[in-house]
């Protein structure tokens, strides 16, 4: 391909005199060449902002003083009327790029296979303290569209080609604050491909103003962006409310279920009893009292229960007395194969769709199985996760995550927790969910041939995610469906060295590679610790046991 010319285009309002020296030294210093530099001064107030420009002065950068001041959209907007590069790179006026940052964009655009079908480019980025050095990294997954949606988790860096920019309507009027979170949606919208650089290329200054200080800094921009994710959600022909989240710049996006669901859920059961908080139980009994229970039900749901020979014959009665006439009991017969028993459950079932749930579960969130359905009705979602805990109140399942290892997201972790950059607190894509509170429509479990059955205790949720991947469908975990998960109290089932070896066979190179992680993140690892030296911290030493100590 020939050498692409970037626009970096950075709008100036009374930043720090010295942050800004240092945003247009870092352009200057780009190892990569071919770039211009538009900076739109929006009627700045403190005169030294000026000295600053006119001290930068170079062939290819452009100064535009504006008569009057006009917010970030207008001063952006009159920096891309102004820009003639191929691409366009969004510069805030007290941020820094690393002297690198172009040069890794065009040998991300190089590797792939038609760079012009590329819309968009992103990169990891970290902060920069009022101390000058830098901290808190944020190493993103490659494209979510999924989060995106919940939050901004991109932010910077963001490099968009100017086509595609023009094409959805540049920087719009009325969403100044959340005017990138908008570019972002408008063009992932269209057909090109969106990349990911997971390089640290941009230096997010914590100035006093800015957001990456105090998100309390501009309120503002969290209602345009909830504006322009609700405007998104309205293009792309998504039925939803979205509100405020739980947190500033989170938003809970409330779709709506089209018709009247019907959902069987397929419980496999031995009929296991346990203690938990005190009391002795029948698991799968309270597995279905607690869904029945659930005051914000509203889609129609039957049981399946797969049954092993030699129950107790009270697991089916108490069943019956729950759900009568919703209840159809499958008997098996057969050696210990959790595969086989889901797919015999699906196969007497009769929803549209179907939940797998252990027996050993209890309903948290009310209205979780509606919240599966809202996700699963889209034709592009293949599988839907739950967040599960386990009895003490933290994390037992968060999505898979594939990193040399194979493993839950932050298992361990407090159950109210919202993980690093929030990924706890928001629906996004993931490579795997596990199969213990899992929901899929029967036409995707029966086009992907259901579960393998050559995996007959472990791991074959993680091969039912990653069939369900491959037809090009995404897996979705959110956090607002939630089980309470009783695991290894109805049955504990080692890990058999032979399925190790045949889901390694199968998919030796998603398990080394997992999108939605990053490889800056220490391998064997699902807590997103970063690799040692990655952002200056303090080397460690992962102990046999698995616990870290810092040098």
């Amino acid at each position: 391909m020939s050498a692409p010319t970037f626009s970096v285009l950075t709008a100036v309002f009374d930043p720090v005199p010295e942050h800004l020296a240092s945003c247009l030294a870092s352009v200057d210093a780009q190892t990569f060449g071919h770039w211009e530099h538009i900076v739109v001064d929006d009627c700045s107030t403190d005169v030294a902002v000026g000295h600053v420009l006119d001290a930068h002065r170079d062939p290819r950068r452009r100064v535009v003083r504006r008569r009057e001041n006009g917010g970030i959209v207008a001063a952006s907007s009159d920096a891309l009327s102004a820009a003639t590069g191929e691409f366009v790179v969004l510069l805030d006026h007290d941020d820094v790029l690393e002297p690198v940052a172009l040069e890794r964009i065009v040998e991300c655009l190089a590797a792939t296979d038609d760079p012009g079908d590329v819309d968009l480019v992103y990169s990891d980025h970290d902060l920069l303290r009022a101390d000058g050095r830098t901290a808190s990294p944020v190493y993103k997954p490659d494209f979510s569209p999924e989060r995106l949606r919940n939050h901004n988790y991109i932010t910077h860096l963001v490099v968009v080609r100017r086509e595609s920019l023009d094409a959805v309507g540049g920087f719009r009027a009325g969403l100044d604050g959340a005017q990138d979170h908008d570019v972002l949606l408008r063009v992932s919208e269209r057909s090109g491909a969106v990349l990911h650089v997971p390089e640290i290329l941009l230096h997010w200054r914590q100035s006093p103003a800015s957001v990456s200080a105090s998100t309390g800094n501009k309120p503002d921009a969290y209602a345009a962006g909830r504006r322009a994710v609700s405007e998104h959600l309205e293009r792309v022909g998504l039925d939803a409310e979205v509100e405020p989240g739980p947190f500033d710049g989170v938003y809970r996006i409330r779709r709506r279920v089209s018709g009247r669901a019907s959902v069987s859920v397929i419980i496999p059961t031995r009929g296991s009893r346990g203690r938990v908080w005190g009391r002795t139980r029948v698991f799968v009994h309270e597995a279905i009292a607690s869904m029945l229970a659930d005051p914000a039900r509203s889609v129609d749901v039957d049981v399946v229960l797969v049954v092993d020979s030699g129950s107790d014959p009270v697991v089916v009665r108490g069943a019956r007395e729950l759900l009568g006439d919703a209840l159809t009991v499958v008997d098996y017969a057969e050696r210990f194969n959790f595969s086989r028993t889901i797919n015999q459950g699906v196969a007497a079932s009769s929803g549209e769709y179907v939940l797998l749930l252990n027996d050993d579960t209890e309903l948290v969130a009310p209205g979780s199985v509606e919240e599966m359905v809202r996700l699963a009705q889209q034709a592009d979602v293949g599988l839907v996760g739950a967040k599960l805990l386990y009895a003490d109140g933290t994390l037992q399942h968060g999505g898979h995550v594939y990193n040399d290892t194979i493993d839950h997201a932050l298992r361990g972790w407090p159950g109210d927790h919202p993980g690093p950059n929030r990924l706890l607190a928001v629906e996004r894509e993931c490579s795997g969910v596990t199969a213990a509170a899992a929901m899929l429509r029967r036409d995707v479990f029966d086009e992907v041939g259901g579960m393998s059955e050559e995996l007959p205790v472990n791991y074959n949720d993680v091969d039912l995610s990653l069939r369900v991947r491959a037809t090009g469908r995404r897996v979705v975990w959110t956090p607002h469906a939630c089980w309470w998960h009783f695991e290894a109290q109805s049955f504990d089932h080692p890990i058999d060295a032979s399925e190790l070896v045949t889901i390694r066979r199968d998919w030796s190179q998603e398990l080394s590679h997992d999108p939605y992680y990053n490889p800056n993140l220490a391998p064997g690892r699902t807590d997103w610790l970063e690799r040692p030296g990655r952002s200056g911290a303090p080397p460690y030493t992962r102990l046999p046991d698995g616990r870290v100590v810092w040098a």
